[in-house]
This record gives structure tokens, sequence and C-alpha cells, in this order.
């Protein structure tokens, strides 16, 4: 029942080229740093990423993608990331954009054992009709372009039918977890890195703090430990980076 591993190095050294990856976090917020840097050493290439956006150009997954480590990204957010840009619209690399309450869902469904269900996201839009550029050809035509999905009407409306996800791996993060993998997330932290956790056949978990089997009040579990087959404890839980630093004015109320 332990599943606690030595290193990140060791909990991700398996993962093969070509490999299918669902990465949690939600902007920096909640991403599995040390995997990603232990992944990145291992010189793991051609991956198929999932995850809620890439990072930013020299943090998260932005350093796997500027060591042309990733092949395919399904994201629903892509906008800190010019070094992504510039790879997809080059035909460098391959990009299926997805609403993000849909990503969402097709992780969780995916999770759940579920193929596939239907939404009403994308209705009348690219994402149902199809024609939506995943690759571009080097001289800027589109060569790789979404399908047209199939619709049908409840009560009514109109839905689109989207597959669920799953992969070969997931990556993601925690707060606090104990070594039989059971995970408490932080606030924001909690938004993908649960869906993410399910969506993997093999999850990696890294933990901020590691406490021993039981110490976790069970109404206090975000992810039983029944999704997580390995975890392996933050080298530095301290180190964690802010995506857009800003600051508020200070105004002098009494002066008003």
């Amino acid at each position: 029942m332990d599943k606690t591993w030595a290193s990140a190095a060791e909990a991700v050294a398996d993962i093969p080229d070509g490999a299918t990856v669902a990465v949690g976090g939600f902007g920096l917020c909640g991403i599995p740093h040390d995997l990603i840097h232990a992944l990145l050493a291992c010189g793991t290439g051609g991956l198929r990423v999932v995850s809620n956006n890439c990072g930013v150009d020299d943090g998260g997954l932005g350093i796997l993608l500027a060591a042309r480590r990733i092949a395919r990204m399904t994201s629903s957010y892509v906008g800190e990331n010019k070094e992504f840009a510039r790879q997809y619209l080059e035909g460098e690399l391959e990009v299926e954009l997805v609403p993000q309450g849909t990503l969402a869902e097709r992780l969780r469904a995916g999770g759940a054992g579920i193929p596939a269900f239907y939404t009403p996201a994308g209705v009348g839009t690219v994402v149902a009709e199809g024609g939506l550029p995943w690759r571009y050809s080097a001289d800027g035509t589109v060569e790789v372009a979404s399908p047209v999905r199939e619709t049908r009407h409840f009560d009514g409306a109109e839905y689109v039918l989207e597959e669920s996800v799953t992969t070969d791996f997931a990556l993601v993060r925690a707060a606090v977890g104990d070594t039989h993998g059971n995970l408490v997330f932080h606030s924001s932290a909690r938004n993908f890195n649960p869906l993410v956790a399910v969506a993997g056949r093999i999850t990696v978990a890294e933990v901020e703090e590691l406490v021993p089997a039981g110490a976790l009040d069970p109404d206090h579990v975000h992810l039983p430990g029944v999704f997580v087959q390995r975890v392996v404890a933050v080298a530095d839980p301290g180190l964690k980076r802010i995506e857009k630093r800003t600051t508020a004015l200070a105004t002098n109320r009494a002066g008003d």
C-alpha cells in the first residue's frame, strides 16, 4: 500500500516517448513543478499532453515545449505562451483547443469509465461543425483539421458529442498527501488536478506535505488514493511562481 517513491526522477523514468500525459494545474497554480522538470531531464519526447494550458515560455509545461518534447497539446487556454503560438502557427505542434468546461468533463468522464457525453458547449461553432486547425503545414495551409462532431436534440435543444479523455500517465500536485495516495488540494489547485488524476492509467502525485497513512481525516480527502499509483514529496515546497504579479494602489481613506 505504500506508494511513495524516492524522487521525481524515478517516478517518471518509465514514461516513454510518444506517451499521452495529462498534467494538472490552472495557469501556474498547482502545476507539478518537480515532475515536469524531472520529465525534461529524462529526455522523453513526442509527448501528447492534455492540460488546461501549456504554462508560460519559461515555466510549467512551457519548458518541455521549448525543448521540443511535446508533439501535441489538448488545451483550453494557450494565451500566455508565445513559443506555443509560434510552434502551432509554423506547423511544429498539433493543437486541439477545447472549451474549458468540456475539457474538464472529458477528463472526469474518462476517469469514470464513460466513453462519451453530449454537451451544449460548442454547438453552432467550428467545435461541432469541424474545420478547426489542429496542425498547420510549413506554408501556412491547414494540414490537419478537427472533424465534424455528431449532434443530437434533447428536449428541443441541440447538443454535441464529446469523447472522454484517458491517458497513459497523469502528473498532479497536491498540498498534502499520505503514503497511500490520498490527496488534499489547496484552493485553485483543485480545479484540474483531481480531474487529471482520475484520467491517468498511472497517476504520479507530487505533494508539498507527505504524511503517514491514517493522518488525514477521510472527510477532508479530495481525491482517494485508489486513483493514485505513485507519490513523491516535493523537494522545495516553498518554490512557487506567480504567473502575473500585480499590485493595487493604496488609498488614503481618511483624506477622501
